[in-house]
């Protein structure tokens, strides 16, 4: 590796050991919102896909049916997450070296976090394998 290369890398991590706090801040800052297509369902997950508020429209009890109430909140919940977990790939995108920056062509590339990142909780081992 080219020693000039290797001293970019070297300042861009220190940046990044001291950016880290900061970078934290925001990431537990992370809200994704999401609204189900009817517009009678509306959830707010965190950065981990986590429940910080539901609301229920009133109109919803017009027409009682509990199975698609349910399957309604699961999607517009799961739409909410993945707003959340994109906005959580991008602060790191934009603090974190990538990778193939830090690493010789040919080196054997160690588990990114940006792809443990971009995976819901529910998905993570199958995002390991």
């Amino acid at each position: 590796m080219d020693p000039s290369a290797l001293l970019s890398v070297i300042r861009e991590l220190k940046q990044t050991v001291g950016d880290a706090a900061q970078t934290q801040r925001e990431v537990l800052a992370v809200t994704g919102t999401a609204t189900s297509p009817d517009g009678l369902i509306t959830v707010v997950v965190g950065p981990r896909g986590q429940l910080i508020d539901l609301r229920i429209d009133p109109r919803i009890y017009r027409q009682p049916n509990a199975g698609a109430l349910a399957a309604t909140i699961m999607a517009t919940t799961r739409a909410a997450v993945e707003k959340a977990v994109e906005k959580t790939a991008e602060i790191v995108d934009a603090k974190l070296p990538k990778v193939d920056d830090i690493l010789p062509p040919g080196t054997e590339r160690p588990f990114d976090v940006r792809t443990l990142l971009r995976h819901h909780d529910g998905d993570l081992k199958r995002a390991l394998e």
